[in-house]
């Protein structure tokens, strides 16, 4: 046996017990296997890979175990042709981990200088077999097999590999005919197994226009096109950074696997939650997800997402990163939804089927689409038209049309807080809007962080938002420099007492900015206010520790 190990060997104290039996089961899967030609072959290839490599392990400790190749082959004499016909097998080269197992089985084999016959033809086996096996990727073991055996470098198996990947490319060539031409066989059961071949390939950067040309094959047929089995592997390798994807491909295979779309909406939602972002550190963060162009261009797929965020939000209503997503997720939506041509692009109402349509197209208007001095009579109709239909919804007697009207109530909600960009304007309007103009505005900004009147007390928020606004006003337009010490003041809790809660405070946070920022005083005082409004922020985040709790599925 050789002395020179290329690649580190556990130090084996006692022969481990190989089995004989699943020996002889492996032989015979790979006298079975052959060359891989068949698709059933193939598929049955790729659902025994796992097993294999455990049992390659298995092999590897026994053979290094042995006193000599001589040895090895007296106790199993068919370990040659057992190794031999899976070298020569595509599919269980093709993964690095195979490879380099058959790769140290055969070195093991090697024997530096040998004493008979046996280990001679064994060694010019070896050599042969080696040539096939040795590529630059394996650097350590091609170095070492070059210099101790003169073994030169080749590129073989990456051709064998791009040749095998062009015949599988094909075989998808051609789409689904089953719903044209009855009389011909349906591509998707090519497919299928197809798709069953690339799962050892999954990470080999040669099968990439095989993996591409699966994912965006077109779905025509009622049969499963994908195997579960390559995209589960292809989304276990994209996930964990084992693997490359154009941006289409991503979005074929999303759409292909919902547990891979949930996946991506669930990281997004933790990567945000779970770290403080700027407005524009989170438009970026959302935009190179490719969640918004992926759900612009498949209906089904921004169903999905919106049913998660809808979860999430029922579960964390006052959580502002998760409201703050949501309506970034949205405006990314809906310009990526404004770049697909006409006859591409889905009509709104299904996009928003939960939504009320009455209200779908006047929120999901954005405010620079229309001109300034018309937001005022937007805004009034919108806030008048909620306020309709939450009372009208809140008003019911019996539990049935209670719980309807109950969930009636979050839709609208849920949607106002998708297209908050009207609630930012109502605020911005507040600053200049005189005592008998506010009220519709108010309501709807209340509406916005108190949905509820049963758990938020809403009526009553509407009584403690206008005091606030009215005391904003007045220390802005009517004071020479406004008071810090009175403005922070505005931000905590009015009354400790349960029954009496005091307004959300970012709500009159957000009013506090806005003064600021759009009334016009000198710089030197809104600059003051914004450092006291920054402080403010930290307590307002402090304190959502110990605000209202979500009720939506309690109520």
């Amino acid at each position: 046996m050789s002395e020179l190990q290329p690649l580190s060997q556990p130090q084996q104290t006692a022969e481990p017990l190989l089995n004989v039996q699943e020996m002889q089961f492996w032989l015979d899967k790979a006298v079975a296997w052959g060359q891989a030609d068949s698709p059933d072959t193939q598929k049955d290839t790729c659902l025994h890979l796992n097993r294999l490599r455990d049992f390659l392990q298995q092999l590897l400790a026994h053979i290094n175990n042995m006193s000599s190749t001589a040895e090895t082959m007296k106790k199993l004499p068919l370990l040659g042709q057992f190794l031999g016909r899976l070298c020569w097998n595509p599919y269980v080269t093709a993964g690095d981990t195979c490879r380099r197992l058959l790769l140290q089985c055969l070195w093991g084999l090697y024997s530096e200088h040998p004493s008979n016959a046996v280990e001679r033809k064994a060694n010019q086996w070896i050599r042969k077999v080696l040539c096939q096996l040795a590529t630059e990727e394996d650097d350590g073991v091609a170095q070492a097999l070059m210099k101790h055996m003169g073994v030169p470098a080749k590129e073989y198996h990456v051709n064998v590999l791009k040749k095998m990947v062009s015949l599988l490319q094909e075989n998808i060539g051609k789409s689904c005919c089953s719903l044209s031409d009855i009389n011909r066989r349906c591509s998707c059961d090519s497919i299928l197994a197809t798709s069953d071949a690339c799962v050892p390939l999954i990470t080999c950067p040669e099968a990439s226009p095989l993996i591409g040309a699966l994912l965006q094959q077109p779905v025509t047929c009622v049969k499963e096109a994908l195997s579960e089995h390559f995209l589960d592997a292809l989304s276990s390798a994209y996930s964990s950074w084992n693997l490359s994807l154009e941006e289409q491909a991503v979005v074929s295979l999303w759409y292909h696997s919902l547990p891979s779309l949930e996946e991506a909406v669930l990281s997004l939602l933790e990567s945000v939650t779970n770290t403080a972002s700027t407005p524009q550190m989170l438009h970026q963060q959302v935009a190179q997800s490719l969640l918004p162009k992926a759900c612009a261009q498949h209906c089904s797929m921004f169903l999905v997402a919106n049913d998660i965020y809808r979860s999430v939000l029922k579960q964390a209503e006052g959580n502002e990163s998760v409201r703050s997503l949501i309506q970034t997720f949205t405006r990314c939506f809906l310009r990526e939804l404004a770049l697909l041509q006409p006859q591409t692009s889905v009509s709104l109402k299904a996009f928003f089927p939960q939504s009320p349509q009455s209200l779908l197209v006047p929120l999901l208007t954005l405010p620079s689409e229309m001109p300034q001095e018309s937001w005022r009579n937007h805004l009034n109709w919108l806030s008048g038209s909620l306020q309709r239909l939450t009372e009208e919804e809140e008003e019911g007697n019996g539990d049935s049309r209670s719980t309807r009207g109950h969930y009636k109530v979050f839709e609208t909600w849920f949607l106002l807080v998708q297209c908050a960009h009207w609630v930012q304007a109502a605020v911005q309007l507040l600053v200049t809007s005189e005592p008998e103009d506010c009220g519709p505005l108010l309501w709807l900004l209340t509406f916005y962080h108190h949905p509820t009147n049963r758990w938020h007390h809403r009526a009553l928020q509407l009584v403690r938002a206008r005091e606030a606004w009215e005391h904003l006003r007045s220390v802005f337009l009517v004071s020479a420099r406004p008071p810090i010490d009175r403005l922070q003041s505005l931000v905590t809790p009015l009354s400790s007492q349960p029954q009496q809660p005091s307004p959300a405070p970012l709500l009159t946070l957000s009013l506090l900015v806005n003064f600021a920022v759009f009334c016009q005083r000198p710089l030197s005082v809104s600059t003051e206010v914004l450092q006291m409004s920054r402080w403010c922020i930290i307590l307002v985040w402090l304190m959502k520790q110990h605000v209202f709790s979500a009720h939506w599925s309690s109520d």
